[in-house]
């Protein structure tokens, strides 16, 4: 009986043939019709014969085409549509752009080192070696299909204010990737890790997931940012040697396993700097032994040890110089200005100021940061920018006299300044 079944399905094409023609003699007998009416009747069809094989044909193109497509679509991972009734999604919602979602969701992630590297270079001042070989780390990772781990484990190590964190968030936004933003400054204490992983069942909190649990669950594709992750508590590192080494982390109101395969996480550092530095100077055209060597500085400096097994790379910023440190501050100007609802004037900051940004650089050493000359030139013209926007400005720009005054100008559509306003600069 088990071999009768699959021999009837087998012959199942053949049956439904004779099948038909059976019925169609039998629909002949019924109807009294002979070979002659037959005959007679496919003559007097002859003038729609071109129309009907016209038909066919576009027909027969139309499915071809569909075909074609499907394959396509098949390719990327999705189903052909079916059925004669309209898709709920076609009409709900934009089904095209759903499919391309999926489509590039499901497909290999490959991505473009050298664009990557370019974007990356463009906002990231003074770290070219860093966005490239950052690019390719990415590239070479994510187009990996199989992996028990996450996508990249890296260490941004270097001085404070060289662009560490901000090249993480360029990152998240390159890749078009969320991000999710931790400061392990806070992460101090023995009780600090339930903050990310969970409360267990019986203590406060536990009726919530914790910020990196439920983050990783609702965005699995996340770029983990952990900030100054030698300041974190040594109970908060435990948690993160699974995520890193199994490839999951629990949560622990509820004890489900939350995957890490799909994120990348991204250390930052200040610790070592100065040996770091060094070992990358005399040793940038040797990768393998930079990375035992900064491997032994960082654990000399008392980075854990556990902890260094499993970063993937390590990437050492550069403390900024010369004209770097000018972009740097011009852009957080910028930015302050921006933040205030106005735009700087082409051209509207003062290259003295920023000469200034650069001479304060250089008598601090790298101790110094560009971003508190920049907060020190808030301070002073804060109160000019709101009067400004009061005013309805649009248009300004910052100027330094000979005797030391930050002059905040308004500038109108035609770059003419209607009016100024003064704040003392303490050289």
């Amino acid at each position: 009986m088990k071999g009768l079944l699959p021999a009837l399905n087998r012959l199942m094409p053949l049956m439904m043939v004779i099948f038909l023609v059976l019925a169609s003699i039998q629909m002949a007998i019924s109807l009294h019709l002979s070979l002659a009416s037959l005959t007679h009747f496919i003559e007097w069809c002859a003038p729609a014969w071109p129309i009907i094989a016209a038909v066919s044909g576009l027909l027969t193109i139309g499915g071809l085409l569909f075909e074609t497509r499907a394959e396509r679509l098949a390719r990327k991972g999705l189903l052909r549509r079916r059925g004669w009734m309209m898709d709920v999604l076609a009409r709900l919602t934009n089904r095209n752009a759903l499919e391309e979602m999926l489509a590039r969701e499901q497909r290999e992630t490959t991505i473009d080192a050298e664009e990557l590297a370019a974007n990356l270079r463009a906002r990231v001042i003074g770290q070219d070696q860093v966005c490239e070989d950052i690019a390719v780390q990415l590239r070479r990772r994510l187009a990996l299909q199989v992996r028990g781990k996450p996508v990249g484990i890296f260490l941004l190590a270097g001085p404070p204010g060289t662009g560490k964190t901000y090249l993480a968030k360029q990152m998240a936004r390159q890749l078009e990737r969320p991000l999710l933003h931790f400061d392990m400054t806070q992460m101090s204490s023995p009780h600090a890790a339930t903050q990310l992983f969970g409360s267990p069942k019986g203590y406060v909190g536990s009726d919530t997931y914790g910020k990196l649990t439920g983050g990783l669950k609702e965005k699995p594709d996340a770029v983990v940012l952990l900030d100054e992750i030698e300041k974190a508590h040594p109970d908060v590192f435990k948690k993160f040697l699974t995520a890193w080494n199994d490839g999951h982390i629990t949560e622990a109101s509820t004890g489900q396993q939350i995957s890490t395969v799909r994120a990348i996480f991204v250390l930052t550092s200040n610790i070592a700097t100065d040996a770091l530095t060094e070992i990358a100077d005399r040793l940038h055209d040797d990768p393998d032994r930079m990375r035992a060597e900064s491997v032994e500085a960082l654990r000399q400096a008392g980075f854990a040890p556990e902890v260094l097994n499993r970063l993937d790379r390590i990437f050492v910023f550069r403390a900024l110089k010369g004209l770097d440190i000018a972009r740097v501050s011009a852009l957080e100007i910028e930015t302050m200005i921006e933040s205030y609802g106005l735009k700087v004037e082409t051209g509207g900051i003062d290259a003295s100021l920023l000469m200034d940004v650069m001479r304060r650089q250089s008598r601090m050493g790298d101790a110094a940061s560009a971003r508190d000359l920049v907060r020190s030139i808030e301070d002073m013209i804060s109160e000019s920018l709101i009067v400004a926007r009061q005013q309805g400005a649009s248009m300004i720009r910052i100027s330094r006299d000979e005797d030391g005054t930050v002059t905040a100008k308004i500038a109108d559509n035609n770059g003419d300044n209607s009016e100024s306003m003064h704040a003392r600069l303490t050289p």
